[in-house]
Order: C-alpha cells, then sequence, then structure tokens
C-alpha cells in the first residue's frame, strides 16, 4: 500500500473515533494540498484523483504561484487537466510572473492542451510580467497550430502587444516561417511598425531571418 493510502487509512480511523480537533483538520488538509502539488508535478493521477476526493484544493499553489493545473498545462496532460476542471481548478490562475495556464501550454505547443483549455473559457488575453501573451510564446516558439486555435477562439490576428509588435513581427524575428504564413493567410498587415518604426521585414532582416525576408518580400511588404 501506498503512503498515500496508509495515511487516508489513519485518516479514516480518527474521523470514526471522533474525528479531528479544528487544528488538526487545518494541518491535514495543508498537508493534502502540498501532496496534492507533488502529485501533480509527477503526473500521479491516481493520487491527485484520491487527494482531491479526500478535499485537496485543486487550486493550491506553490512558492512560484504555480497550481497543478499549471503543472498540467505545461507537461501537455490533458487527462489531468481535465480532473482538476472537473474539481474546480481556475482555468485562469496566473503565477506569481503572471502566466497562466495557456500561456504554459502555447509555449510549450501542447495543442491538445491549448484546445482544452479554450474550451473551458481560458482568457486570450493576460500579459504576463514580461509583456507577452499566449500568442505572442506560440507566435514567437513556431508553434503554428497554436497560433491557429488562438485566432480561431478570436485573437485579433492584427494586436497590438507590448511596443506596439504583433505576432507576425515576434514569428519573423525567430524565423519561424510556417507560422508568417499562416498570419499572412488570416490577414496580418506586414507594413504596421512597432514604436521602433520597423515593419516584421526589418525586424526579420535584423535578425538575419532570410527565408522571412524573402517571403515577406514576396508578398509587397516594405522594409
Amino acid at each position: 500500500m501506498s503512503s498515500l493510502g496508509r495515511r487516508s487509512l489513519a485518516l479514516a480511523a480518527m474521523v470514526a473515533l471522533g474525528g479531528l480537533v479544528p487544528d488538526q483538520a487545518h494541518a491535514q488538509r495543508r498537508n493534502d494540498n502540498f501532496d496534492l502539488l507533488t502529485a501533480a508535478r509527477a503526473g500521479r493521477l491516481a493520487d491527485v484523483e484520491a487527494l482531491l476526493a479526500r478535499g485537496a484544493v485543486a487550486n493550491s499553489r506553490d512558492r512560484k504561484g504555480d497550481t497543478p493545473l499549471m503543472m498540467a498545462a505545461t507537461r501537455g496532460d490533458t487527462a489531468l487537466a481535465q480532473l482538476l476542471l472537473a474539481h474546480g481548478a481556475d482555468v485562469n490562475l496566473a503565477d506569481i510572473a503572471g502566466d497562466t495556464p495557456l500561456m504554459g501550454a502555447a509555449y510549450a505547443g501542447h495543442i491538445a492542451m491549448v484546445r482544452l483549455l479554450l474550451a473551458k473559457a481560458a482568457d486570450t488575453r493576460p500579459v504576463d510580467r514580461v509583456g507577452k501573451t499566449a500568442m505572442i510564446y506560440a507566435a514567437g516558439e513556431g508553434h503554428a497550430d497554436c497560433v491557429q486555435a488562438l485566432l480561431d477562439a478570436g485573437v485579433d490576428v492584427n494586436a497590438r502587444y507590448a511596443h506596439g509588435e504583433t505576432a507576425l513581427m515576434w514569428a519573423s524575428a525567430y524565423g519561424q516561417l510556417p507560422v508568417v504564413e499562416l498570419l499572412l493567410a488570416r490577414g496580418a498587415d506586414a507594413a504596421v511598425r512597432d514604436d521602433r518604426n520597423k515593419s516584421a521585414r526589418t525586424i526579420a532582416a535584423e535578425q538575419h531571418q532570410d527565408a522571412v525576408v524573402e517571403r515577406l518580400k514576396a508578398a509587397g511588404t516594405p522594409e
């Protein structure tokens, strides 16, 4: 029997004998929440399920502000995410850096997770403390399927982010040609400039992203 199972039996025995006093009950909940974070971080689905059934809080947070759902999202563990969401996990609860589960999934390119979180009303608008959104992470990392899912969820293809930059600028800077192609096909305006008066083509040229520069030239976009 696992240590979690032994603790569950011990707790049941104490309850049967008259229950825990308030301080003991509080300590037990705190321990369960800690164990939940540990189990979620390790992807132990059965332990997470048992702890939630025992009263552990789905929105428990570690010292970085990460929740079990954030841990599932960044790892692409949809089964764990579904379990947590069914037990009241907040799909938009950010960590102390302002990163949300959707940002974590978009950065890692976990398309199934991105779709799941969007279906559960994940907000696409939050900005983290370095000025990035789920769209910026997906575009910069070259995850075209995640970019497409975010566009389908209503993200404006020409939205302006920190310093007036667009998703096309981010994809261009990192040489993410498939994302550039997708954004152009979805109506991205390559003529816009950021607050430094730089276009996507200028940014791509500065970063020596030659394939992107040629694609933007072919589209008739300005330097």
